[in-house]
């Protein structure tokens, strides 16, 4: 089958990545192993995939271009590692194509304007793969691995750094994608917390909480906490002392496990340690 670079469609966000050198970077920091199982989100003519299929026990390609789809089935229509799925990765569930989601590694060059919604699709789920690894927008990068206190620290980094560990691996320049870019690029590495921190409803809770306080970074928190939960000023300061958090402080200060000890906080029935005794 002919290699010649498809035409990229910009409805859905299609830049091509074709120095071979970085295609090989991106797909190292994966760390593939002969005996992982990787899922890879929009390969497209198979830029990443051609360095995968040797390095890997089952690859499955979900990938929306119907055209691009056929090429790919095509051109590894006689390997058994390789399964193409045509359609849209936020309708597949990792279930559907893995009997193991927990020890799933995932790689993708996404399209940029879809970034969050694809991340926290892999996120916001139970079991989590074992590793992502993306490409995005270099501004989404720097807001995903953020620190508090930074202009780029905001809802994005603590919904990421609550449930995972976050780095900055690569950046890619605009000159190595067919067609160029309007915007830098860089990937990042996500390795979801395992076990998982929180429960279910604390992560619930933890994303409310986020949610309501970039909502009004401006503000401080204790003025969130009455606008967005009707807690009364005495309630603010019951929790003040219970935490031994400053509420005056604002959002962007607070880091990850301030969110989270601050969430659990707010619940109604704040969880205890494992093996404390209930109150009597």
């Amino acid at each position: 089958m002919s290699r010649d670079l498809p035409r990229a469609k910009k409805a859905l966000g299609q830049n091509f990545l074709v120095d071979p050198n970085l295609q090989r970077r991106i797909v190292e920091a994966l760390e593939p192993a002969a005996g992982d199982e990787v899922l890879e989100i929009g390969p497209g003519p198979g830029a990443l995939t051609r360095h995968l299929v040797p390095r890997v026990r089952r690859l499955v390609l979900v990938e929306l271009d119907r055209e691009l789809a056929r090429r790919l089935r095509e051109e590894f229509r006689d390997d058994p590692r390789v399964e193409v799925v045509e359609g849209d990765i936020l309708g597949v569930r990792l279930e559907d194509v893995s009997a193991d989601p927990a020890s799933l590694k995932v790689i993708g060059n996404i399209p940029y304007n879809i970034t969050t919604p694809i991340l926290f699709s892999l996120l916001e789920r139970r079991p989590r793969p074992r590793e992502i690894v993306l490409m995005v927008q270099r501004e989404v990068a720097e807001r995903i691995v953020a620190a508090p206190g930074s202009k780029t620290y905001g809802a994005l980094a603590v919904g990421v750094q609550t449930v995972a560990a976050a780095e900055r691996v690569l950046n890619v320049p605009r000159h190595v994608f067919r067609p160029k870019p309007e915007v830098e690029s860089a990937v990042v590495r996500i390795v979801p917390f395992s076990p998982p921190p929180l429960s279910p409803g604390e992560e619930d809770a933890v994303r409310a909480l986020t949610r309501a306080a970039f909502g009004q970074r401006r503000k401080q928190f204790q003025r969130i906490l009455r606008d967005a939960y009707g807690l009364s000023p005495e309630q603010v300061a019951a929790l003040e002392e219970r935490t031994g958090y400053d509420l005056r402080d604002r959002p962007e200060t607070f880091s990850p496990e301030r969110f989270v000890r601050l969430a659990r906080a707010l619940l109604p029935d704040p969880p205890r340690p494992a093996g404390a005794a209930a109150p009597g």
